[in-house]
């Protein structure tokens, strides 16, 4: 594609606004209510989010699933060894963005980063399916390899290790992490780029709402 081409895509935002008087005081409610909305337009994979860690000063973006959120925070669950696992650990601190075009939304979330506990991550993988629970040791996420065949290689040889086995032990290299929210920003697409943006800051137990200018 020409950059003439290129800078022509375009596309108008008229579908909503989002305006302090129709906000909710909670942004975790706010969170929710957006949530359900693109479950209900049937959004593909709105629980995918952009989550941006830094390292040495560089930033590192990647796409994971939330897995889970409540007043506590915003949960997924990864190997602890991979590149963003030994990233928050440098730096725990982290963005998460959620991008849902369908309804000319996104959401940005920063916050500290820690991990849940081993009950909660046990849980967790305990609900996936039997070949999710094996793929987790199958992959040392993040490290070269030669090629596809070390991975279907290194699956064949688990499940034979692992059949007949009704309970699949989870690897200490797997589990979740909370993002604990210090600031939530809401942001709804409007006409001539005149976007919505309102954003909510804690302050102890309790949360500023401000508009942002577009």
């Amino acid at each position: 594609m020409n950059k003439s081409n290129l800078a022509a895509l375009r596309q108008s935002y008229f579908q909503n606004e989002l305006l302090e008087e129709n906000v909710l005081e909670n942004p975790i409610k706010q969170f929710d209510k957006w949530f359900k909305e693109a479950l209900d337009v049937q959004i593909l994979e709105p629980n995918a989010m952009t989550i941006s860690t830094v390292s040495d000063g560089k930033p590192h973006a990647r796409i994971v699933l939330l897995k889970g959120y409540d007043e506590n925070g915003f949960t997924f669950y990864t190997n602890y060894n991979s590149n963003k696992g030994k990233e928050v650990t440098e730096t725990p601190f982290v963005s998460l963005t959620f991008f849902w075009g369908d309804l000319e939304r996104q959401v940005r979330i920063e916050g500290s980063i820690e991990k849940v506990s081993e009950v909660e991550s046990d849980d967790y993988y305990h609900s996936r399916p039997r070949g999710s629970q094996i793929g987790a040791w199958v992959s040392n996420q993040s490290s070269v390899i030669a090629g596809r065949a070390v991975i279907e290689q290194r699956l064949v040889e688990l499940e034979n290790e692992f059949k007949g086995e009704e309970i699949i032990p989870r690897p200490t290299h797997w589990g979740g992490y909370c993002v604990n929210p210090e600031r939530i920003e809401f942001w709804q697409g409007r006409p001539n780029r005149l976007h919505d943006r309102i954003l909510f800051t804690k302050f102890g137990d309790d949360w500023k709402i401000e508009r942002l200018s577009p």
